[in-house]
């Protein structure tokens, strides 16, 4: 799993859907660091926290995933 290209997805809806980083990371519990090592592409999210980006953008778990990793 590239972990820069579910970053640059998570980013790219982070922005559509204008949230700041800081925004979007309160809303889901997590720290503005850590929020940003995902989208940077240097940590990976857990299940739990892709559900928790899913439901605060409003996108499905499956359009958050890259294309090269869907089923």
């Amino acid at each position: 799993m590239e972990t820069d290209k579910w970053g640059r997805r998570i980013r790219a809806f982070r922005k559509l859907k204008g949230f700041t980083q800081e925004g979007l990371a309160n809303d889901i519990g997590v720290s503005v660091s850590v929020f940003g090592e995902i989208e940077r592409g240097t940590r990976l999210p857990s299940d739990h926290m892709l559900e928790k980006i899913s439901d605060c953008l409003g996108v499905s778990i499956a359009e958050l995933t890259p294309e090269d990793e869907r089923e």
